[in-house]
């Protein structure tokens, strides 16, 4: 399984942004999708996950502010941030897992004003 991601990018506090992440190769093995984030210094953290009924999980630090979702036919899945912080500024990381765990490259999100 290959993990695409797009649409990082600077935005300013309260701002908005979406990040998007499609699957290929042996998508037929994969049941969860979501992302982690890896903050400068710190270690990579769990943000949220979908499951292939839909069913979603969130770190709580993002509840309220982000939601995900997928649409299957196209093996993608998103990532819409709203009222962002700065401490939100990370490198977001596609996950998902089909057998086994595959990670995308990242995307860089940064707060910033």
């Amino acid at each position: 399984v290959q993990l695409q991601a797009s649409g990082g990018g600077l935005v300013q506090p309260g701002g908005s942004l979406n990040v998007s992440c499609a699957a290929s190769g042996s998508i037929f093995s994969i049941n969860s999708m979501g992302w982690y984030r890896q903050a400068p210094g710190e270690q990579r953290e769990f943000v949220a996950r979908i499951s292939r009924s839909g069913i979603r999980n969130y770190a709580d630090s993002v509840k309220g502010r982000f939601t995900i979702s997928r649409v299957n036919v196209k093996n993608t899945v998103y990532l819409q941030m709203n009222s962002l912080k700065p401490e939100d500024t990370a490198v977001y990381y596609c996950w998902c897992r089909g057998g086994m765990d595959y990670w995308g490259k990242g995307t860089l999100v940064t707060v910033s004003s």
